[in-house]
């Protein structure tokens, strides 16, 4: 078993530091001398710190939003744009949050150099600070840019392409594939559950009625099952907010695996990966090792290189929540 655990740790770091051929032309300091002496990564930096200092939420507030971007269309901030049949009036987003974040750091960097700084590259930086704040300087990495703005944002492709809270193991690891990442890549990245947070009206069923059975979900830890209770009453309407990872919450690091080994994942998918053959072994080499913020790290770089927009694509657009006329 040790040897296994070692095996799978190995292929996680090899996974995390290989270069990968869908980055197109992504580099790391994209902006160097580009905005009339501002640092543009600095300026960011400084705008999330900010909003951090007040509200630690935003921690899975960028997370989820830049998942939600890279995952329709690719990493093309085609999530910021506003109007009827956008992404953002997609189900899965109507959730979402942190517009207010990626607009206030636009709109500092078109006052410096305007024309210049895309708010695809404004969210894959933001993210970055974020995660950074939330789980220490352990937690940096260099955010290539170079990126690009779509032009097209449709609700149709984010209810195509988004992964389901209740999705297999495998329907996971399928939903990461189809974008070019891994099965290791799919049990890191949903490690960004260990600052996530989700409603009642996602686990109700779990609770009360786990398929159709009128008793709760065999796999969840019994004294979890009594706590969510309280939380989230059988025929109340609340739907009030739970956290993904029940140890240490808002805070970057490798809880969120201990807890789904111990029973305690609260969407059904991150109950999954812990038991699941294609995916245990991870999630316990994450779980017992200190491997966690270097792996992620390595993670979140491909996913922030997902069909991304480089060179003449798309455009920059002068505000993120409409295309330029």
């Amino acid at each position: 078993m040790a040897l296994v655990a070692a095996a799978a740790l190995a292929l996680l770091f090899l996974l995390a530091v290989a270069p990968s051929s869908s980055r197109g032309a992504l580099q790391v300091g994209f902006y160097n001398g580009k905005c009339n002496g501002t640092d543009v990564e600095s300026a960011v930096k400084s705008i999330v710190a900010s909003r951090f200092s007040s509200d630690r939420t935003i921690v899975p507030v960028l997370l989820r939003l830049h998942f939600h971007d890279c995952f329709v269309k690719g990493c093309d901030a085609s999530i910021l744009l506003d109007g009827t049949g956008t992404e953002k009036t997609a189900a899965p987003n109507l959730s979402v949050r942190g517009y207010d974040i990626i607009d206030q750091a636009k709109s500092a960097l078109e006052s410096k150099c305007p024309g210049v700084v895309s708010c695809a590259d404004i969210i894959a930086i933001a993210t970055r600070d974020a995660v950074v704040l939330g789980g220490g300087s352990q937690y940096s990495y260099s955010v290539q840019t170079g990126r690009r703005d779509g032009n097209v944002s449709l609700a149709s492709e984010a209810l195509k392409n988004l992964p389901g809270d209740s999705f297999s193991a495998s329907q996971a690891i399928a939903a990461f594939k189809a974008k070019g990442l891994s099965a290791s890549d799919t049990v890191l990245l949903l490690g960004a559950h260990t600052v996530g947070v989700t409603h009642c009206s996602f686990v109700r069923s779990r609770l009360y009625n786990y398929n159709g059975s009128g008793k709760a979900d065999p796999a969840m830890d019994p004294a979890l099952v009594l706590k969510l209770k309280s939380t989230c009453p059988q025929n109340s309407t609340a739907n009030n907010f739970i956290l993904l990872d029940q140890g240490t919450a808002l805070t970057v690091d490798n809880s969120y695996y201990k807890q789904i080994l111990a029973n305690k994942g609260i969407l059904k998918v991150d109950q999954n990966i812990a038991v699941d053959g294609l995916t245990n072994s991870t999630v316990k080499s994450l779980a017992s090792g200190s491997s966690f913020p270097t792996l992620f790290a390595g993670a979140m770089v491909r996913m922030g290189a997902v069909q991304v927009l480089t060179g003449n694509q798309g455009q920059i657009r002068k505000s993120c929540r409409v295309v330029n006329k």
